[in-house]
């Protein structure tokens, strides 16, 4: 028995070696992704090097944000960047951050994601303050690149309190 599942996935694996056993959506699909995920990373990376620009690079000229901290709304390149220099500099220490519970869903040249971002910045006195926060993403792909184009990132809010929840658990 365990000899025949054994063929049939030897089978199954050679035939979809073949060329055009996969369809080319399904190949553009997972290289689209393969992109996506890499645009976080490098997100990542940046931020840990504290480097806007790097940052940036991942936005299109026009995006549009909701972010955490004030104005309610960020519209435009040069006004996020700012909003991103800003921050750094009101906490220049070590930073750090992690992206999980990634998911994206592709339709031709937009796609969509969530994740959640659990990230810690120091301010000026040393001290640590960390944050997880839920993010959310519309992403075109232009010119063969794949740019975020809309944000959204927020803290779940305890109603009888008021208060942000910054360290929110699943």
């Amino acid at each position: 028995m365990q000899k025949h599942i054994c063929v049939a996935v030897a089978l199954f694996c050679a035939v979809a070696a073949l060329p055009g056993a996969i369809p080319a959506g399904a190949q553009a699909n997972a290289a689209d992704k393969a992109a996506i995920e890499a645009l976080y990373k490098q997100f990542g990376d940046s931020f840990s090097k504290r480097n806007t620009s790097a940052i940036m690079a991942l936005y299109d000229h026009d995006v549009f944000v909701f972010d955490l901290v004030p104005p309610r709304q960020y519209s435009g390149w040069d006004v996020y960047k700012k909003d991103w220099d800003d921050t750094f500099a009101m906490l220049p220490g070590p930073v750090s951050i992690a992206v999980s519970d990634l998911a994206i869903t592709i339709v031709g040249p937009v796609a969509y994601s969530h994740y959640i971002v659990d990230g810690t910045m120091t301010d000026k006195d040393g001290k640590q303050i960390r944050m997880v926060v839920r993010s959310t993403d519309v992403l075109r792909k232009q010119s063969g690149k794949w740019l975020i184009v809309q944000e959204h990132n927020s803290f779940p809010v305890d109603l009888a309190t008021g208060q942000a929840d910054m360290l929110s658990k699943p």
